[in-house]
């Protein structure tokens, strides 16, 4: 692929050409939050590809119902005694015809996996990367978290961040995800928060983002090199975007389109993302993101 193209998340370089449909079993599937469940899979084939940021279509495998895959996040790549990817993870929040079912697989069941979809996110240059997740939006970033920090057990040429933080929210610390897992990422600075308060901050998350920025300027003396992520609600993520712009800062959104085929073809993800003549135009989330620049999005 051209620098060209790296640097150009719309290139048709993202589209589904590149995936493949696997059948994979289940080696474990278990509750970690309430009514969020983590799967994990042995798929080697696709591990060895999955990059921070992308997705797959999931299945049940012989179930008809529903008829089409449904779009996970990759949450997690884990290595064999080697440290070479055999499994991969997804967390999912049950709520809907495909995850009340997935709830009841067991391990040795099977699974049908299409993937890895989606750009990711792009290596670039970052002093401090600071992760922003609401509800079930830190499904992306434990991946992207070990790549900035140089623990990444695949291969890909990523420069290391000085300097990487998570912000996770969440409505009540029975909600909140996958934080042991996050917890475990040497060198990772993890901030919680909850609407409740019972876990960290009492507030919104974009009042941690705030404190994190803060904090980071005091102590370099601006914000260059900070680079902000953000994965979650909408208004949250758009909330996220305006917190970035003030404070001068790139921000790249992860977002959580509904999608039908994850490959293209339906049209029924797109998202509005303006254009370099300042006009908007539709642009498909499964193929063309799911990452966008915040600063492109048209929230409304």
């Amino acid at each position: 692929m051209s620098t060209e193209h790296c640097n150009n998340p719309l290139h048709a370089d993202y589209y589904a050409d590149d995936s493949a449909h696997y059948t994979a079993e289940v080696i474990e599937n278990v509750e970690v939050a309430q009514a969020t469940w983590r799967i994990r899979f042995r798929c080697p084939d696709m591990a060895a590809k999955c990059k921070p940021g992308q997705f797959i279509m999931l299945k049940i495998t012989d179930r008809d119902d529903p008829l089409i895959g449904r779009p996970l996040a990759v949450f997690d790549v884990i290595g064999d005694a080697n440290g070479v990817p055999t499994d991969l993870e997804a967390v999912y929040l049950v709520k809907g015809n495909l995850t009340t079912r997935l709830v009841d697989v067991v391990a040795g069941q099977y699974l049908d996996v299409w993937g890895p979809l989606g750009n990711g996110f792009l290596p670039q240059e970052t002093r401090h990367l600071i992760m922003v997740a609401g509800g079930i939006g830190q499904t992306p970033f434990v991946t992207l978290a070990r790549e900035y920090l140089g623990l990444a057990n695949y291969d890909r040429d990523c420069p290391q961040a000085q300097k990487v933080t998570l912000c996770y929210g969440a409505r009540n610390e029975h909600l909140l995800a996958g934080v042991d897992t996050f917890e475990s990422v040497a060198g990772l600075d993890v901030r919680l928060c909850t609407d409740d308060g019972s876990r960290g901050h009492h507030g919104l998350v974009t009042e941690l983002l705030e404190q994190v920025l803060s904090e980071d300027k005091e102590a370099h003396g601006s914000s260059e090199g900070t680079r902000v992520v953000c994965c979650g609600p909408e208004p949250m993520m758009e909330a996220v975007a305006k917190v970035s712009k003030s404070w001068a800062v790139q921000c790249q959104v992860s977002l959580e389109t509904p999608m039908a085929c994850g490959i293209g073809i339906c049209f029924t993800c797109v998202t509005k993302v303006v254009q370099n003549d300042g006009s908007w135009d539709y642009k498909r989330t499964c193929v063309e993101g799911p990452v966008f620049d915040a600063s492109k999005i048209v929230w409304h």
